[in-house]
């Protein structure tokens, strides 16, 4: 899926002082590539995932998504969504949480995967009948990835989806979700705080600035995959990556 965004501004106007969330952003996303947006807390990151989805919509610009709009693109069943918080109804097992996610595509779309075969992608086969309360933390946002793989969508918008959970798993689900990407290539945008997990992952790396937020910097990263920090070429983006927040007076709130 292409994403097309024009002059994109985003005011939030139910509080005094009214807030500039985004401002005149414009950029385009090819399909299939995975991008990284990173800056601190507050400068937009999460709005832009918003619009994109058709949750708000734009106080001026547009976006367009395979020349559709958000509204006709989330119609059609071409987005899906994971967040921080897996969101998963407690009342249903592990295989009824996605088999619902499944039931409000529009009755034309048939996903290539069925909710049990992506269950045994994200490594919880064995566990379709639990409750979700009886997972732990990485369990569920599996359970949550195992959602969005069953959409069969050519979007993904991940908000900080592995943000909460420990060191250890984080890199585990992290190298995981690219062994899912890659064969996939669905066009991912992935918001982080987390420098590592963006050059670890992203095709690309587009730094938004604090309130008002706008692009500081957009550029590509060529490293081949899969990427280890004690790889020279690996640190030298890094470097690059702390300079340009520094030069474009991001706190330095990453790790």
């Amino acid at each position: 899926m292409n994403i097309q965004i024009d002059s994109l501004t985003h005011i939030f106007k139910n509080g005094k002082p009214q807030r500039i969330a985004l401002e005149d952003i414009s950029l385009e996303i090819k399909s299939g590539q995975f991008t990284a947006i990173i800056g601190p807390s507050g400068c937009g990151k999460s709005t832009l995932l918003r619009l994109a989805a058709d949750l708000i919509q734009p106080t001026a610009g547009g976006i367009r998504i395979d020349g559709h709009s958000p509204a006709q693109a989330r119609k059609s069943g071409e987005i899906a969504w994971m967040a921080q918080s897996p969101a998963l109804l407690p009342w249903l097992t592990a295989q009824q949480n996605v088999t619902l996610a499944q039931k409000f595509l529009r009755a034309d779309r048939h996903p290539r995967i069925s909710a049990g075969q992506a269950l045994k992608r994200v490594g919880l086969g064995d566990v379709e009948n639990a409750y979700p309360f009886t997972l732990s933390g990485g369990m569920q946002q599996r359970l949550a990835l195992a959602r969005l793989l069953a959409l069969d969508a050519g979007l993904w918008l991940m908000d900080e989806p592995f943000a909460a959970l420990d060191e250890i798993t984080r890199e585990k689900l992290t190298a995981e979700l690219l062994n899912l990407w890659q064969p996939l290539q669905p066009t991912v945008l992935w918001v982080t705080h987390n420098y590592y997990e963006a050059l670890r992952l992203a095709d690309r790396i587009i730094v938004i600035t604090p309130s008002p937020g706008r692009i500081a910097a957009d550029g590509d990263i060529s490293l081949p995959r899969p990427r280890r920090e004690d790889q020279p070429e690996f640190q030298l983006h890094l470097a690059a990556l702390r300079d340009i927040m520094s030069r474009s007076a991001l706190p330095q709130d990453a790790q």
